[in-house]
């Protein structure tokens, strides 16, 4: 379906997805790091990925990560114009347990 979203299956194998989780971990790192004291999220691999066709594609992405050894999920929002190339992250945040 146009606009919406669709399911990344092989999410574990995809390189790309695989790439865009761990940019999303370096560019939340990055943005946090400035004059705090902050331990780094360390990128573990995306566990689910969604794709919406939009001015390019956008990423819905779940992703596991590790930070002072505690293992968790957060969700992530990125958006990829191949014709640039160019990535933004949109959104990263603690996953909802609800």
């Amino acid at each position: 379906m146009v606009g919406g979203r669709t399911e990344i299956k092989d999410v574990k194998t995809n390189k790309e997805v695989q790439q865009l989780g761990r940019f999303s971990v370096e560019e939340y790192n990055r943005s946090n790091v400035l004059g705090m004291d902050y331990e780094y999220l360390t990128f573990s691999e995306v566990v689910e990925a969604q794709k919406q066709v939009v001015s390019g594609f956008k990423y819905y992405l779940k992703i596991a990560a590790t930070q002072n050894g505690v293992r968790n999920t957060f969700d992530a929002v990125v958006v990829v114009k191949p014709w640039l190339p160019s990535k933004q992250l949109l959104h990263f945040s603690p996953s909802s347990i609800y």
